[in-house]
């Protein structure tokens, strides 16, 4: 080994630092990885006179009347799943469209930039502001063409069934959109940036028009990138509390709807309201709901993670 080799590996001091960075990145994955379990614990704890009650009974009744101790979260199972999957489902178009024109050079630079802050920025507000841009501004805004599609929507439609009460699946849908839509947009961009410029000059090569390449190219390679976007955005939509409190409507009703006119409830959005009202036994239908959906935003996330690395493992396969 020469000299100069020799002088190239790390000193002791160094080493011990890298023993130290090791063990503090260690205790810091595992106290994460600690503060779940204990979160999971301590719920588990407070919801067991529900469990030991009712068993998963909760999880298939509709039926939520604190009075007859009856607390179904079957409705509110549904909401949040309904709400959560619409609203991605409008975040993903106009927040890969977003990504799409912020990184295809449509815009001017100047201009670009000056999107990209904005959408960003909407990460920035608090909920409870979209709460109440949704009671002053949204709700004003959707009641005539509701009411219209209300009026003239085929009997058979069940999406528009019911009169627009303003406080609907419809308004939270629309603010949940917007509330995630920075996230979906921010990672897109990423995963779009990713992609080889050479793959993008390939394509051009071979004759492929500036959509072609976008839709059959740029797109199927950044996939598991927007997909993770996509999953981050459904677990914040999945947990939203306080602006679907203020607009869902928080409905008590027993039947499971698809109208987006009318009021709904979410399992977020039912503890933040019932919470401060509780006694012990609906505090544990309550802890029983927050642990339903804990188990929803981790089957959303495992889903999520075999999606990537599936989607992942084609496109290697389609690249060699």
């Amino acid at each position: 080994m020469s000299d100069r080799e020799f002088s190239r590996l790390p000193s002791a001091a160094q080493r011990r630092f890298d023993r130290g960075f090791r063990l503090a990145a260690a205790c810091a994955a595992s106290l994460a990885v600690l503060t779940v379990i204990v979160i999971v614990i301590e719920i588990t704890r407070m919801a067991a006179p529900a469990v030991s009650r009712y068993g998963s009974d909760l999880i298939t009744s509709t039926s939520y009347d604190k009075n007859r101790e009856e607390f179904g979260l079957l409705p509110a199972i549904w909401g949040t799943i309904y709400t959560s999957i619409l609203a991605l489902g409008l975040a993903t178009l106009f927040g890969v469209t977003a990504a799409i024109v912020l990184t295809e050079d449509y815009l001017p630079v100047r201009l670009r930039s000056v999107l990209a802050q904005t959408i960003q920025l909407l990460a920035a507000i608090p909920s409870v502001i979209y709460g109440l841009w949704g009671i002053h501004v949204l709700i004003p805004m959707l009641r005539p063409p509701a009411n219209w599609l209300h009026e003239h929507s085929p009997a058979w439609l069940p999406f528009f069934n019911t009169e627009f009460t303003g406080f609907s699946i419809l308004t939270s849908v629309l603010v949940l959109a917007v509330m995630v839509l920075p996230t979906i947009t921010a990672l897109s961009i990423d995963a779009l940036q990713t992609v080889p410029r050479s793959l993008r000059e390939g394509a051009y090569a071979l004759g492929a028009t500036r959509w072609e390449a976008i839709f059959q190219v740029i797109l199927p390679s950044a996939i598991s990138g927007i997909i993770g976007a996509m999953i981050l955005a459904l677990g914040r939509a999945l947990g939203e509390t306080m602006a679907l409190a203020m607009l869902v409507g928080n409905s008590t009703s027993e039947e499971i709807r698809l109208s987006l006119l009318g009021p709904g409830n979410t399992l977020a959005a039912l503890i933040a309201n019932h919470f401060p009202e509780r006694d012990r036994l609906e505090e544990g239908a309550l802890m029983y709901a927050a642990l339903v959906l804990l188990a929803i935003t981790l089957i959303v996330n495992l889903l999520g993670e075999w999606i990537i690395t599936r989607s992942s493992r084609q496109l290697r396969g389609l690249r060699r």
